[in-house]
């Protein structure tokens, strides 16, 4: 069940973020006058579709639909969607308008400023939708922040690379980063050569070794939030009643436990039986014995982190959210650097819809769904900016290339790049869910 659920919310998301990606192609076309044959939610692969206006019955619903130049539709192959224009050579590889004089309401007879503007519709749509997610975010819920200094709990992978529990990192190659939730990408983005960190009352330099980067990127949980073990509430009914509100604690069993993870681990191993823990009760330093339950808990409520609250009004959250999606751009070019540099390992981080899946919540939030979706707007934007024949980067690079030098590419040469395109799509794609499979086989 939940996952038939996270599965709706990722066609949902999708589903938006390509009608306002095509629809920037659309607006750009119409508004130059030039002709948009079809525009379609997924894929009508062999001429299959779900919904078409060109469809009988809703042609006799809807009469004066008989009449309308584009045919809007909805395919059967979830994979994405597009929106065909009229005289242009897209991945749909239709020729048959070569057959004939250019049209005044032709792609190709437009100057190439105006065809440059079609192709960047979309982009520009996914990065506007971005900016105005995030600002009504930061403008409804704001936004918490944690310094990046924060002590981290790191687990193996982070012990392998030389941190420790209760390091604070102070900069990567001499760079501090924007704040703590940033620091395991900021690592591997910067590929960073050497981590400064702060232990205890020392400050050490830690070299990391590159060849780890890829383990990095597919391991979320590399440093997290160290915090004391500190009770805020006692749950009703709990058999640990000798609890107080702010007793930390500071060892179980024979364990010392200066963190939250760390009790957690001794508790998981006394599941069902009792262990002994010290407390620190203001001035005094007990030892008390706590049951622990079948799950490892001891039914009691845990003090909050003091996150750092900011709170934003309309007009500050625009440019709050237009710099935070910035950031995210240049974050997500630096992984996609990564990405096409095989030494790092980063490619076996690419997913497909099943990684896409995954971060979805298991239970419908406002919150978490808005940011995932304008992350993903951002990241279809910077995709489809790369310069390869067959994504929108592609044409736009032949368009620049022809307000450059005065020469239009061929159409003989524009079929071969799209042909070109299609195969690294496909490619790309199977890596993707490649990738997934074997990280879904690999958890069996």
């Amino acid at each position: 069940m939940v996952a038939l659920f996270k599965a709706l919310q990722v066609i949902l998301a999708l589903s938006i973020l390509i009608l306002i990606h095509e629809a920037g192609h659309f607006f750009w076309a119409r508004l130059f006058k030039i002709r948009v044959d079809k525009f379609f939610l997924f894929f009508d692969l062999g001429g299959k579709k779900l919904f078409s206006t060109k469809m009988a019955w809703f042609q006799k619903l809807f009469p004066k639909s008989a009449s309308w130049e584009t045919e809007y539709g909805i395919g059967w192959l979830p994979l994405g969607g597009y929106c065909k224009i009229a005289g242009m050579i897209d991945e749909s590889m239709d020729k048959d308008f070569l057959s004939h004089e250019p049209q005044p309401y032709e792609f190709r007879s437009k100057p190439a400023w105006q065809r440059l503007f079609v192709m960047s519709g979309g982009v520009l749509n996914n990065f506007i939708l971005a900016i105005l997610l995030l600002s009504m975010i930061l403008w409804i819920w704001g936004s918490d922040f944690v310094p990046s200094t924060h002590p981290v709990y790191v687990n193996e992978l982070g012990e392998e690379l030389g941190f420790r529990c209760g390091d604070r990192i102070l900069s990567f190659d001499g760079k501090p980063s924007r704040d703590f939730f940033s620091l395991q990408a900021d690592l591997v983005r910067r590929q960073t050569s050497k981590a400064t960190v702060l232990r205890g009352s020392d400050t050490l330099d830690i070299y990391i070794d590159h060849a780890a980067f890829g383990r990095v990127l597919n391991d979320a949980g590399m440093f997290s939030l160290a915090v004391p073990f500190v009770v805020d509430t006692v749950m009703d009914g709990s058999p640990n009643s000798a609890l107080r509100r702010g007793d930390v604690i500071i060892s179980a069993g024979e364990t010392d436990t200066p963190f939250v993870q760390d009790v957690q681990k001794v508790l998981r191993m006394n599941r069902g039986g009792s262990v002994p823990v010290t407390i620190v009760r203001g001035a005094d330093t007990l030892t008390v014995p706590l049951q622990v339950d079948s799950a490892g808990m001891i039914q009691v409520y845990l003090r909050g982190l003091d996150y750092e609250h900011r709170s934003y009004n309309v007009l500050s959250s625009i440019p709050a959210g237009a710099e935070l999606a910035w950031a995210y751009v240049a974050g997500y070019v630096k992984d996609l650097r990564l990405v096409a540099t095989p030494s790092t390992g980063a490619y076996k981080s690419v997913g497909s819809f099943i990684a896409i899946g995954q971060v979805f919540p298991s239970v419908w939030n406002w919150h978490q769904f808005l940011m995932i979706m304008a992350i993903l707007s951002i990241m279809l934007g910077v995709v489809n900016l790369l310069p390869i024949p067959g994504l929108d980067g592609g044409h736009m690079v032949f368009c620049l290339y022809e307000m450059i030098s005065g020469r239009r590419p061929s159409d003989k040469f524009m079929i071969v790049m799209q042909m070109i395109g299609l195969v690294l799509l496909v490619g790309l794609m199977l890596l993707a869910f490649g990738n997934d499979f074997a990280r879904l086989f690999g958890n069996l």
